[in-house]
């Protein structure tokens, strides 16, 4: 396993204690804008080794029975069927995700609002599904010259327009599928019919990065920066904070543009405003539970290099990159690192080199390096996976965990019944065959417990990898980075 930076059990408890308290300060109701993703952030798990995916909503869980989600998609991204990168789905069908996953852990769902809301035919079908399966949709509408004429914003003509949500509960979490969905404006505008009401409730903020109280060019902060370059978000020290207490935090360049804003809004609902800066808004405490800041920057250099791997590949594609490479390699150079500090890129490039066909290299959790090459039964990432699992287990390299004798029928399969070009089984397939072979096969089911030991592991490969192979890789918890090569030449690729 690898080495641990983060204190998880610390997290959960200290992160829930905090936002219990600004519920307590704000007489007893609390929106909640919950940045990031509350389920599956592997980023935070990557750069924080020890911080779980799912240790957000571990730590609602421990306050569900006062919380209460309310999701905000913006109109406009379902009418663009804007796409999550991370796993490929559009944004409104992520709302539907979402629901079942909260339900799933017993979290009250208030119900689904759509922001920036003019009738667009998808949203307005979109909004009678959700309708149609039992669930409430609040619509929010655009507000001319937002977010600068305060006036109009806090009026009957600007946040008085949009619908009323219905809540019941002291915190209330307003999350969503991505960025630019609304949320902020969700909760400024039911504070502003609360306050109407006579409600007392307030307003804070829960972002994972930048860590407010890390330096500003910690890698931990970087690692952010270049997960976001496609944003144009960069760090920066939040003056209002320095002015207010002579304290240097860090935060991010919208949220600190937007604070002058924020606060006129705060001050024309509640006569005065609540906070002296963006870092007074704020919530988190992860940087209150790194037990290791030398484990924890190492493995932000590492994102830093993935996420370049990441951009080229792109790049590559055809996708739209802008200014992304660029940075991604000024942020190299300001933690001092080049692509081949990744330790498995020059051995991948190496086996490749001397077999004049595609390879990978994976570095195990405890170090050691394992390369796997192209060959007529098995493409590189299958052969790597398993050489890991051979070296995790201390198999003798000679022996073969899977028989030729048991591969060769599926690419008969492959490629005579199922129309398939490549013969080479791919990881998803070698996996599946030695779950077979390990049924009669000791060697071959010592392998198959090894398995649960290549989470973490890193992986580079000389081509980009198939879809298959890729999700195989992610489902087993391993990094993977790709050379921006094809191993055809082909127009079309899955």
């Amino acid at each position: 396993m690898k080495k641990i930076g983060f204190d998880n059990d610390k997290y959960l408890k200290m992160q829930s204690e905090h936002i219990k308290q600004r519920i307590s300060e704000f007489g007893g109701k609390l929106y909640l804008e919950f940045g990031g993703k509350i389920f599956d952030d592997y980023h935070a798990s990557r750069v924080l080794p020890g911080f779980e995916p799912d240790s957000k909503m571990e730590m609602l869980l421990e306050i569900k029975d006062d919380a209460e989600m309310i999701i905000a998609i913006n109109a406009n991204d379902i009418e663009k069927n804007k796409v999550r990168g991370d796993i490929g789905i559009t944004y409104d069908l992520d709302v539907l995700r979402l629901m079942d996953i909260y339900k799933s852990f017993g979290l009250e769902i208030c119900g689904v609002v759509m922001t920036q809301f003019s009738a667009q035919p998808s949203a307005a079908a979109f909004k009678e599904k959700l309708e149609g399966l039992g669930v409430k949709v609040y619509k929010h509408y655009k507000i001319d010259n937002y977010p600068q004429d305060v006036q109009l914003i806090v009026s009957d003509e600007g946040y008085g327009k949009n619908d009323y949500i219905e809540t019941t509960r002291p915190l209330i979490v307003v999350t969503a599928p991505g960025p630019g969905s609304g949320k902020m404006a969700v909760c400024l505008s039911q504070l502003y019919h609360e306050h109407n009401r006579g409600v007392e409730a307030g307003y804070a903020k829960f972002e994972t990065f930048p860590i407010w109280n890390l330096p500003l060019k910690h890698p931990v902060n970087l690692a952010y920066e270049a997960a976001t370059t496609d944003l144009n978000d960069v760090n920066m020290i939040d003056p209002f904070h320095l002015e207010a207490y002579g304290v240097t935090t860090v935060n991010y360049n919208r949220d600190i543009e937007i604070f002058p804003v924020l606060n006129a809004i705060f001050e024309r609902i509640y006569g005065t405003s609540p906070y002296k800066s963006p870092t007074d808004m704020g919530v988190n405490m992860a940087g209150n539970c790194i037990i290791d800041d030398e484990i924890v920057c190492e493995a932000s250099k590492q994102e830093v290099i993935r996420r370049y791997y990441k951009a080229l590949v792109k790049k590559k594609n055809g996708e739209k990159v802008g200014d992304e490479i660029y940075n991604l390699e000024l942020i190299m150079k300001q933690l001092g690192i080049v692509p081949e500090y990744r330790k498995c890129v020059q051995p991948a490039l190496e086996k490749s080199e001397q077999t004049g066909a595609p390879a990978a290299a994976m570095e195990l959790n405890d170090g050691r390096i394992v390369t796997g090459k192209t060959s007529s039964l098995l493409g590189a990432s299958s052969a790597l996976l398993l050489n890991a699992l051979k070296a995790i287990a201390n198999i003798n390299d000679d022996i073969d965990l899977v028989s030729p004798i048991v591969i060769e029928p599926i690419q008969d399969l492959k490629v005579n019944h199922l129309g398939n070009h490549n013969p080479r089984l791919h990881t998803d397939e070698v996996l599946l065959a030695l779950s077979i072979s390990a049924a009669t096969n000791p060697t071959a089911e010592k392998a198959m417990q090894a398995i649960k030991e290549l989470k973490g592991c890193e992986v580079h490969s000389t081509v980009i990898l198939s879809d298959v192979d890729m999700h195989t890789f992610s489902k087993l918890g391993v990094n993977v980075t790709c050379e921006p090569y094809r191993q055809t030449k082909k127009y079309y690729h899955k």
